[in-house]
């Protein structure tokens, strides 16, 4: 099995009316936010995300980021009726500080706000479409510790709203005196809770589950990471008539991700030695990333779930242009095992909503990262831990193999993930040095592996990725890599 190390820690006017542990084991930290002398910005590559009671999410700006949307809402043609948006959260202490800042700044632009409580991210894209509304906004850090918090926001058509959006809520935030908006007297906005949102999330994910197959006979481990998923999920499996074994569902608002989930796979997979299950479930705090393992304890990551559904789907003719879509971060091994399967790969950014919006363009239907996030864009719009592992069940079932001959389907390279604390952001091609430290690797390398070398897009770190056929080799150029940037980055 590879080693893989991984360190985890439209513009409107500004007033219209006036490194250390390896393959299953992710350390997340706590970070201040990351200094920069370009403009202020609330987006990254997923959204706001930071510290709870600390730029950008502080109460002040999240009530101003529900103005803002609530007043682009507004501003929306040929839309009538009340407006509403649908918010939901995950199990951290400070979702309900957030919770209560956003719908307060929604229901001051008149906006019916409609709470729906802990649900996964992807579900939050389904009641967004199934429910009507204008908006759907999930709070959540994803897989972060439970001191961070994050606002994920998607459209009416359950996607994730465009970069353009969001530049506009930014313009707003900093540019506007939203107050101006607001509105008065019976046009204010009031909020209500939903209690069966759950059970239709529920209903949604069993029926991407072929009706001919059940999980009659199947023992579940399954690890809800103490978040968003910790009813849900055991309710899914076991209505479709698996067993399950669960963990990671007691929720205490402080301890989602904490030495479990899909950032700490190894308690799944003990679980799964211990109890002699079929296979493992492993989800992070929101639930739209998942990591698997079969019978034998081995890990089934986004490349393998990848691998093994393209395969699949392939043979049963329903892979548009025999092509699926991963990211950078995707082990070169997926690609020699699809080029034996004569299967294309295309590469998007990092990001699952990169991968989206390219699957979306050229009308792909399965897309998604080596960490976790599968999209299935017949069902949903965005990366579902709970769809994925039940696409992958249906193979076991349609072909009658245990899911470790299915894994077998791709060898993976080894593979090193260093992450670098920096405290801003430079071009890392302007760093003197640099493009000449990475070519020197790229040609040591001879062409059986790859250096890929990139800012997070959540958090104030530089990520280092090495693949090669010489493990050792691969490490010592990574941490040479990592020494170097932190030199420079510390003058």
């Amino acid at each position: 099995m590879a080693q893989q190390a991984v360190q985890q820690t439209g513009t409107l006017p500004k007033n219209p009316k006036k490194n250390q542990s390896r393959n299953d084991e992710i350390i997340e930290e706590m970070s201040p936010p990351m200094k920069t002398k370009a403009p202020q910005r609330l987006f990254g590559t997923d959204g706001i995300r930071g510290t709870a009671n600390q730029f950008p999410m502080t109460s002040d700006i999240v009530l101003k980021v529900g103005q803002a949307l609530g007043y682009l809402l507004k501003q929306k043609k040929g839309v009538g009726g009340p407006h509403k948006v649908v918010i939901g959260k995950d199990t951290r202490l400070s979702g309900y500080m957030i919770e209560q800042a956003l719908s307060s700044g929604l229901n001051s632009m008149g906006i019916h706000v409609q709470l729906v409580g802990p649900l996964p991210t992807p579900g939050i894209g389904f009641l967004a479409q199934n429910m009507r509304a204008d908006a759907g906004i999930v709070i959540s850090a994803s897989h972060n510790v439970y001191q961070d918090n994050g606002i994920k926001i998607f459209g009416a058509d359950g996607f994730k709203i465009p970069d353009e959006l969001e530049r506009e809520i930014e313009n707003l935030v900093f540019h506007s005196n939203l107050n101006s908006y607001l509105n008065t007297g019976s046009h204010i906005g009031r909020s209500r809770r939903i209690d069966d949102s759950a059970g239709r999330y529920i209903v949604f994910v069993k029926n991407t589950f072929p009706k001919e197959h059940t999980l009659e006979g199947l023992r579940i481990v399954l690890d809800c990471a103490h978040g968003a998923a910790y009813k849900v999920a055991p309710a899914v499996f076991q209505e479709l008539g698996a067993e399950v074994v669960v963990t990671g569902n007691e929720p205490n608002g402080t301890n989602i991700n904490d030495k479990s989930g899909a950032l700490y796979p190894s308690k799944m997979v003990e679980n799964v030695l211990k109890y002699r299950a079929d296979l493992g479930v492993s989800l992070d705090g929101d639930a739209d990333r998942v990591i698997m393992c079969d019978e034998k304890g081995s890990i089934v990551n986004g490349d393998h779930i990848l691998a093994i559904c393209a395969s699949h789907m392939k043979k049963a003719g329903i892979l548009p242009h025999d092509t699926f879509v991963a990211t950078q971060m995707s082990n070169f091994g997926l690609d020699q095992a699809m080029k034996r399967l004569d299967i294309r790969i295309v590469r998007a950014d990092v990001g699952d909503k990169n991968v989206v919006e390219e699957m979306r363009k050229s009308s792909y239907v399965l897309g998604g990262e080596q960490s976790g996030h599968i999209i299935f864009l017949n069902h949903s719009t965005t990366g579902d831990g709970l769809i994925a592992a039940l696409k992958v069940m249906s193979v076991m079932r349609d072909r009658n193999h245990p899911l470790s001959e299915l894994r077998a389907i791709m060898t993976e390279l080894p593979q090193v993930l260093i992450n670098v604390r920096v405290q801003e952001r430079r071009s890392l091609s302007s760093l003197p040095g640099y493009n000449e430290l990475i070519q020197k690797i790229s040609d040591k390398l001879l062409g059986d592996g790859r250096i890929f070398v990139r800012f997070s897009g959540t958090e104030p770190l530089v990520r280092i990725l090495l693949e090669g056929k010489d493990e050792r080799l691969i490490n010592e150029f990574g941490e040479e890599v990592a020494t170097f940037l932190q030199k420079r980055f510390s003058t």
